[in-house]
């Protein structure tokens, strides 16, 4: 379980002029945490709060607030752009946005029970985003793509997410991968997953996923096995501590920092930022492991899963 204890926790602002590209979904999220177990037929009282949200888009957001110059592709509903754009603004991200006219914009009603969440997602217009979208122009400079596993499933084919890579990797740029959804995974097959997204450089599995994908239980298990098929395997606990390692050497393990709770949405995306953001500066899985749990542990007292403004 997270710690409870309170502490004030800062993270420095980035000192690396490298640019990241993120791209995915930006939705709408709607957090209800139940007061007592919901009774069918009746009312049960609850907390209920909005907040924008989105694996993709909650990573650019931190990153953004730790300093990381951040670019961010995503697709909302045609009523949302101005909305998602300043918000994505205020953290610090230039957003490059599409809209549908005819879509709403996506939206996931997540139920939050102490560490456990439940969601029932509705992807809306962001189900429609192409990796074509992601230009030349964009590519130009970056020192990291970051893309989630929704984009990787509902890609029409494979051969784009392929086609990417090589224009990301001719553009001298690491491919950054967070699975994102073990639900979403498991309905497209593990394997299959793999095959398509193995070789990027940094891959940032929850648990859930880790397990999933590598048929391990121990946390130090799945990043072993995973490792075989990635440059670096940084896996977040639930706990908010991590394992990374690599094909090669010592397992790195960080423990949790101390923090409030609130809820568990968005520590993984937090962790990916933090790590991202330290490993740019300097390629050492200890320091972009510190970095990732302290970015954790902030997600972990704000509810939702961007920072706090």
């Amino acid at each position: 379980m997270p710690r409870t204890s309170p502490t004030l926790i800062s993270l420095p602002k980035a000192e690396t002029t490298s640019r990241v590209l993120v791209f995915g979904d930006v939705l709408d999220d709607i957090i209800v945490m139940p007061a007592k177990r919901p009774t069918t037929n009746t009312d049960t009282d609850a907390r209920i709060r909005h907040r924008a949200g989105g694996s993709a888009a909650n990573t650019a957001a931190w990153l953004g607030t730790l300093g990381i110059g951040t670019d961010f592709v995503g697709r909302v509903g045609v009523g949302d752009v101005q909305r998602h754009t300043q918000l994505l603004a205020d953290a610090g991200v230039v957003p490059h946005l599409s809209h549908a006219t005819s879509e709403h914009t996506g939206t996931v009603v997540i139920t939050v029970e102490g560490a456990h969440r439940t969601m029932l997602t509705d992807r809306g217009a962001s189900a429609g985003l192409v990796l074509d979208k992601i230009t030349d122009e964009l590519l130009r400079g970056v020192a990291a793509v970051h893309l989630t596993g929704y984009t990787v499933v509902t890609s029409r084919s494979p051969v784009a997410y392929r086609r990417l890579v090589s224009r990301i990797r001719a553009a001298g740029a690491l491919v950054s991968i967070d699975p994102a959804s073990s639900g979403f995974i498991a309905d497209y097959g593990p394997q299959a997953f793999l095959d398509i997204v193995e070789g990027a450089d940094l891959f940032f599995p929850s648990l859930d996923e880790g397990r999933l994908l590598s048929g391990e239980e121990e946390p130090e298990d799945v990043v072993r096995a995973l490792a075989a098929r990635f440059g670096v395997v940084a896996l977040a606990l639930p706990d908010g501590s991590s394992v990374a390692g690599r094909r090669t050497g010592k397992l790195v393990h960080s423990p949790p920092v101390a923090s409030r709770f609130v809820d568990p949405i968005g520590v993984g995306d937090a962790f990916s930022a933090g790590f991202l953001c330290a490993w740019l500066q300097s390629p050492s899985l200890a320091m972009a492991s510190r970095k990732g749990v302290k970015a954790a542990a902030l997600a972990l007292g704000v509810v939702g899963g961007r920072p706090a403004r």
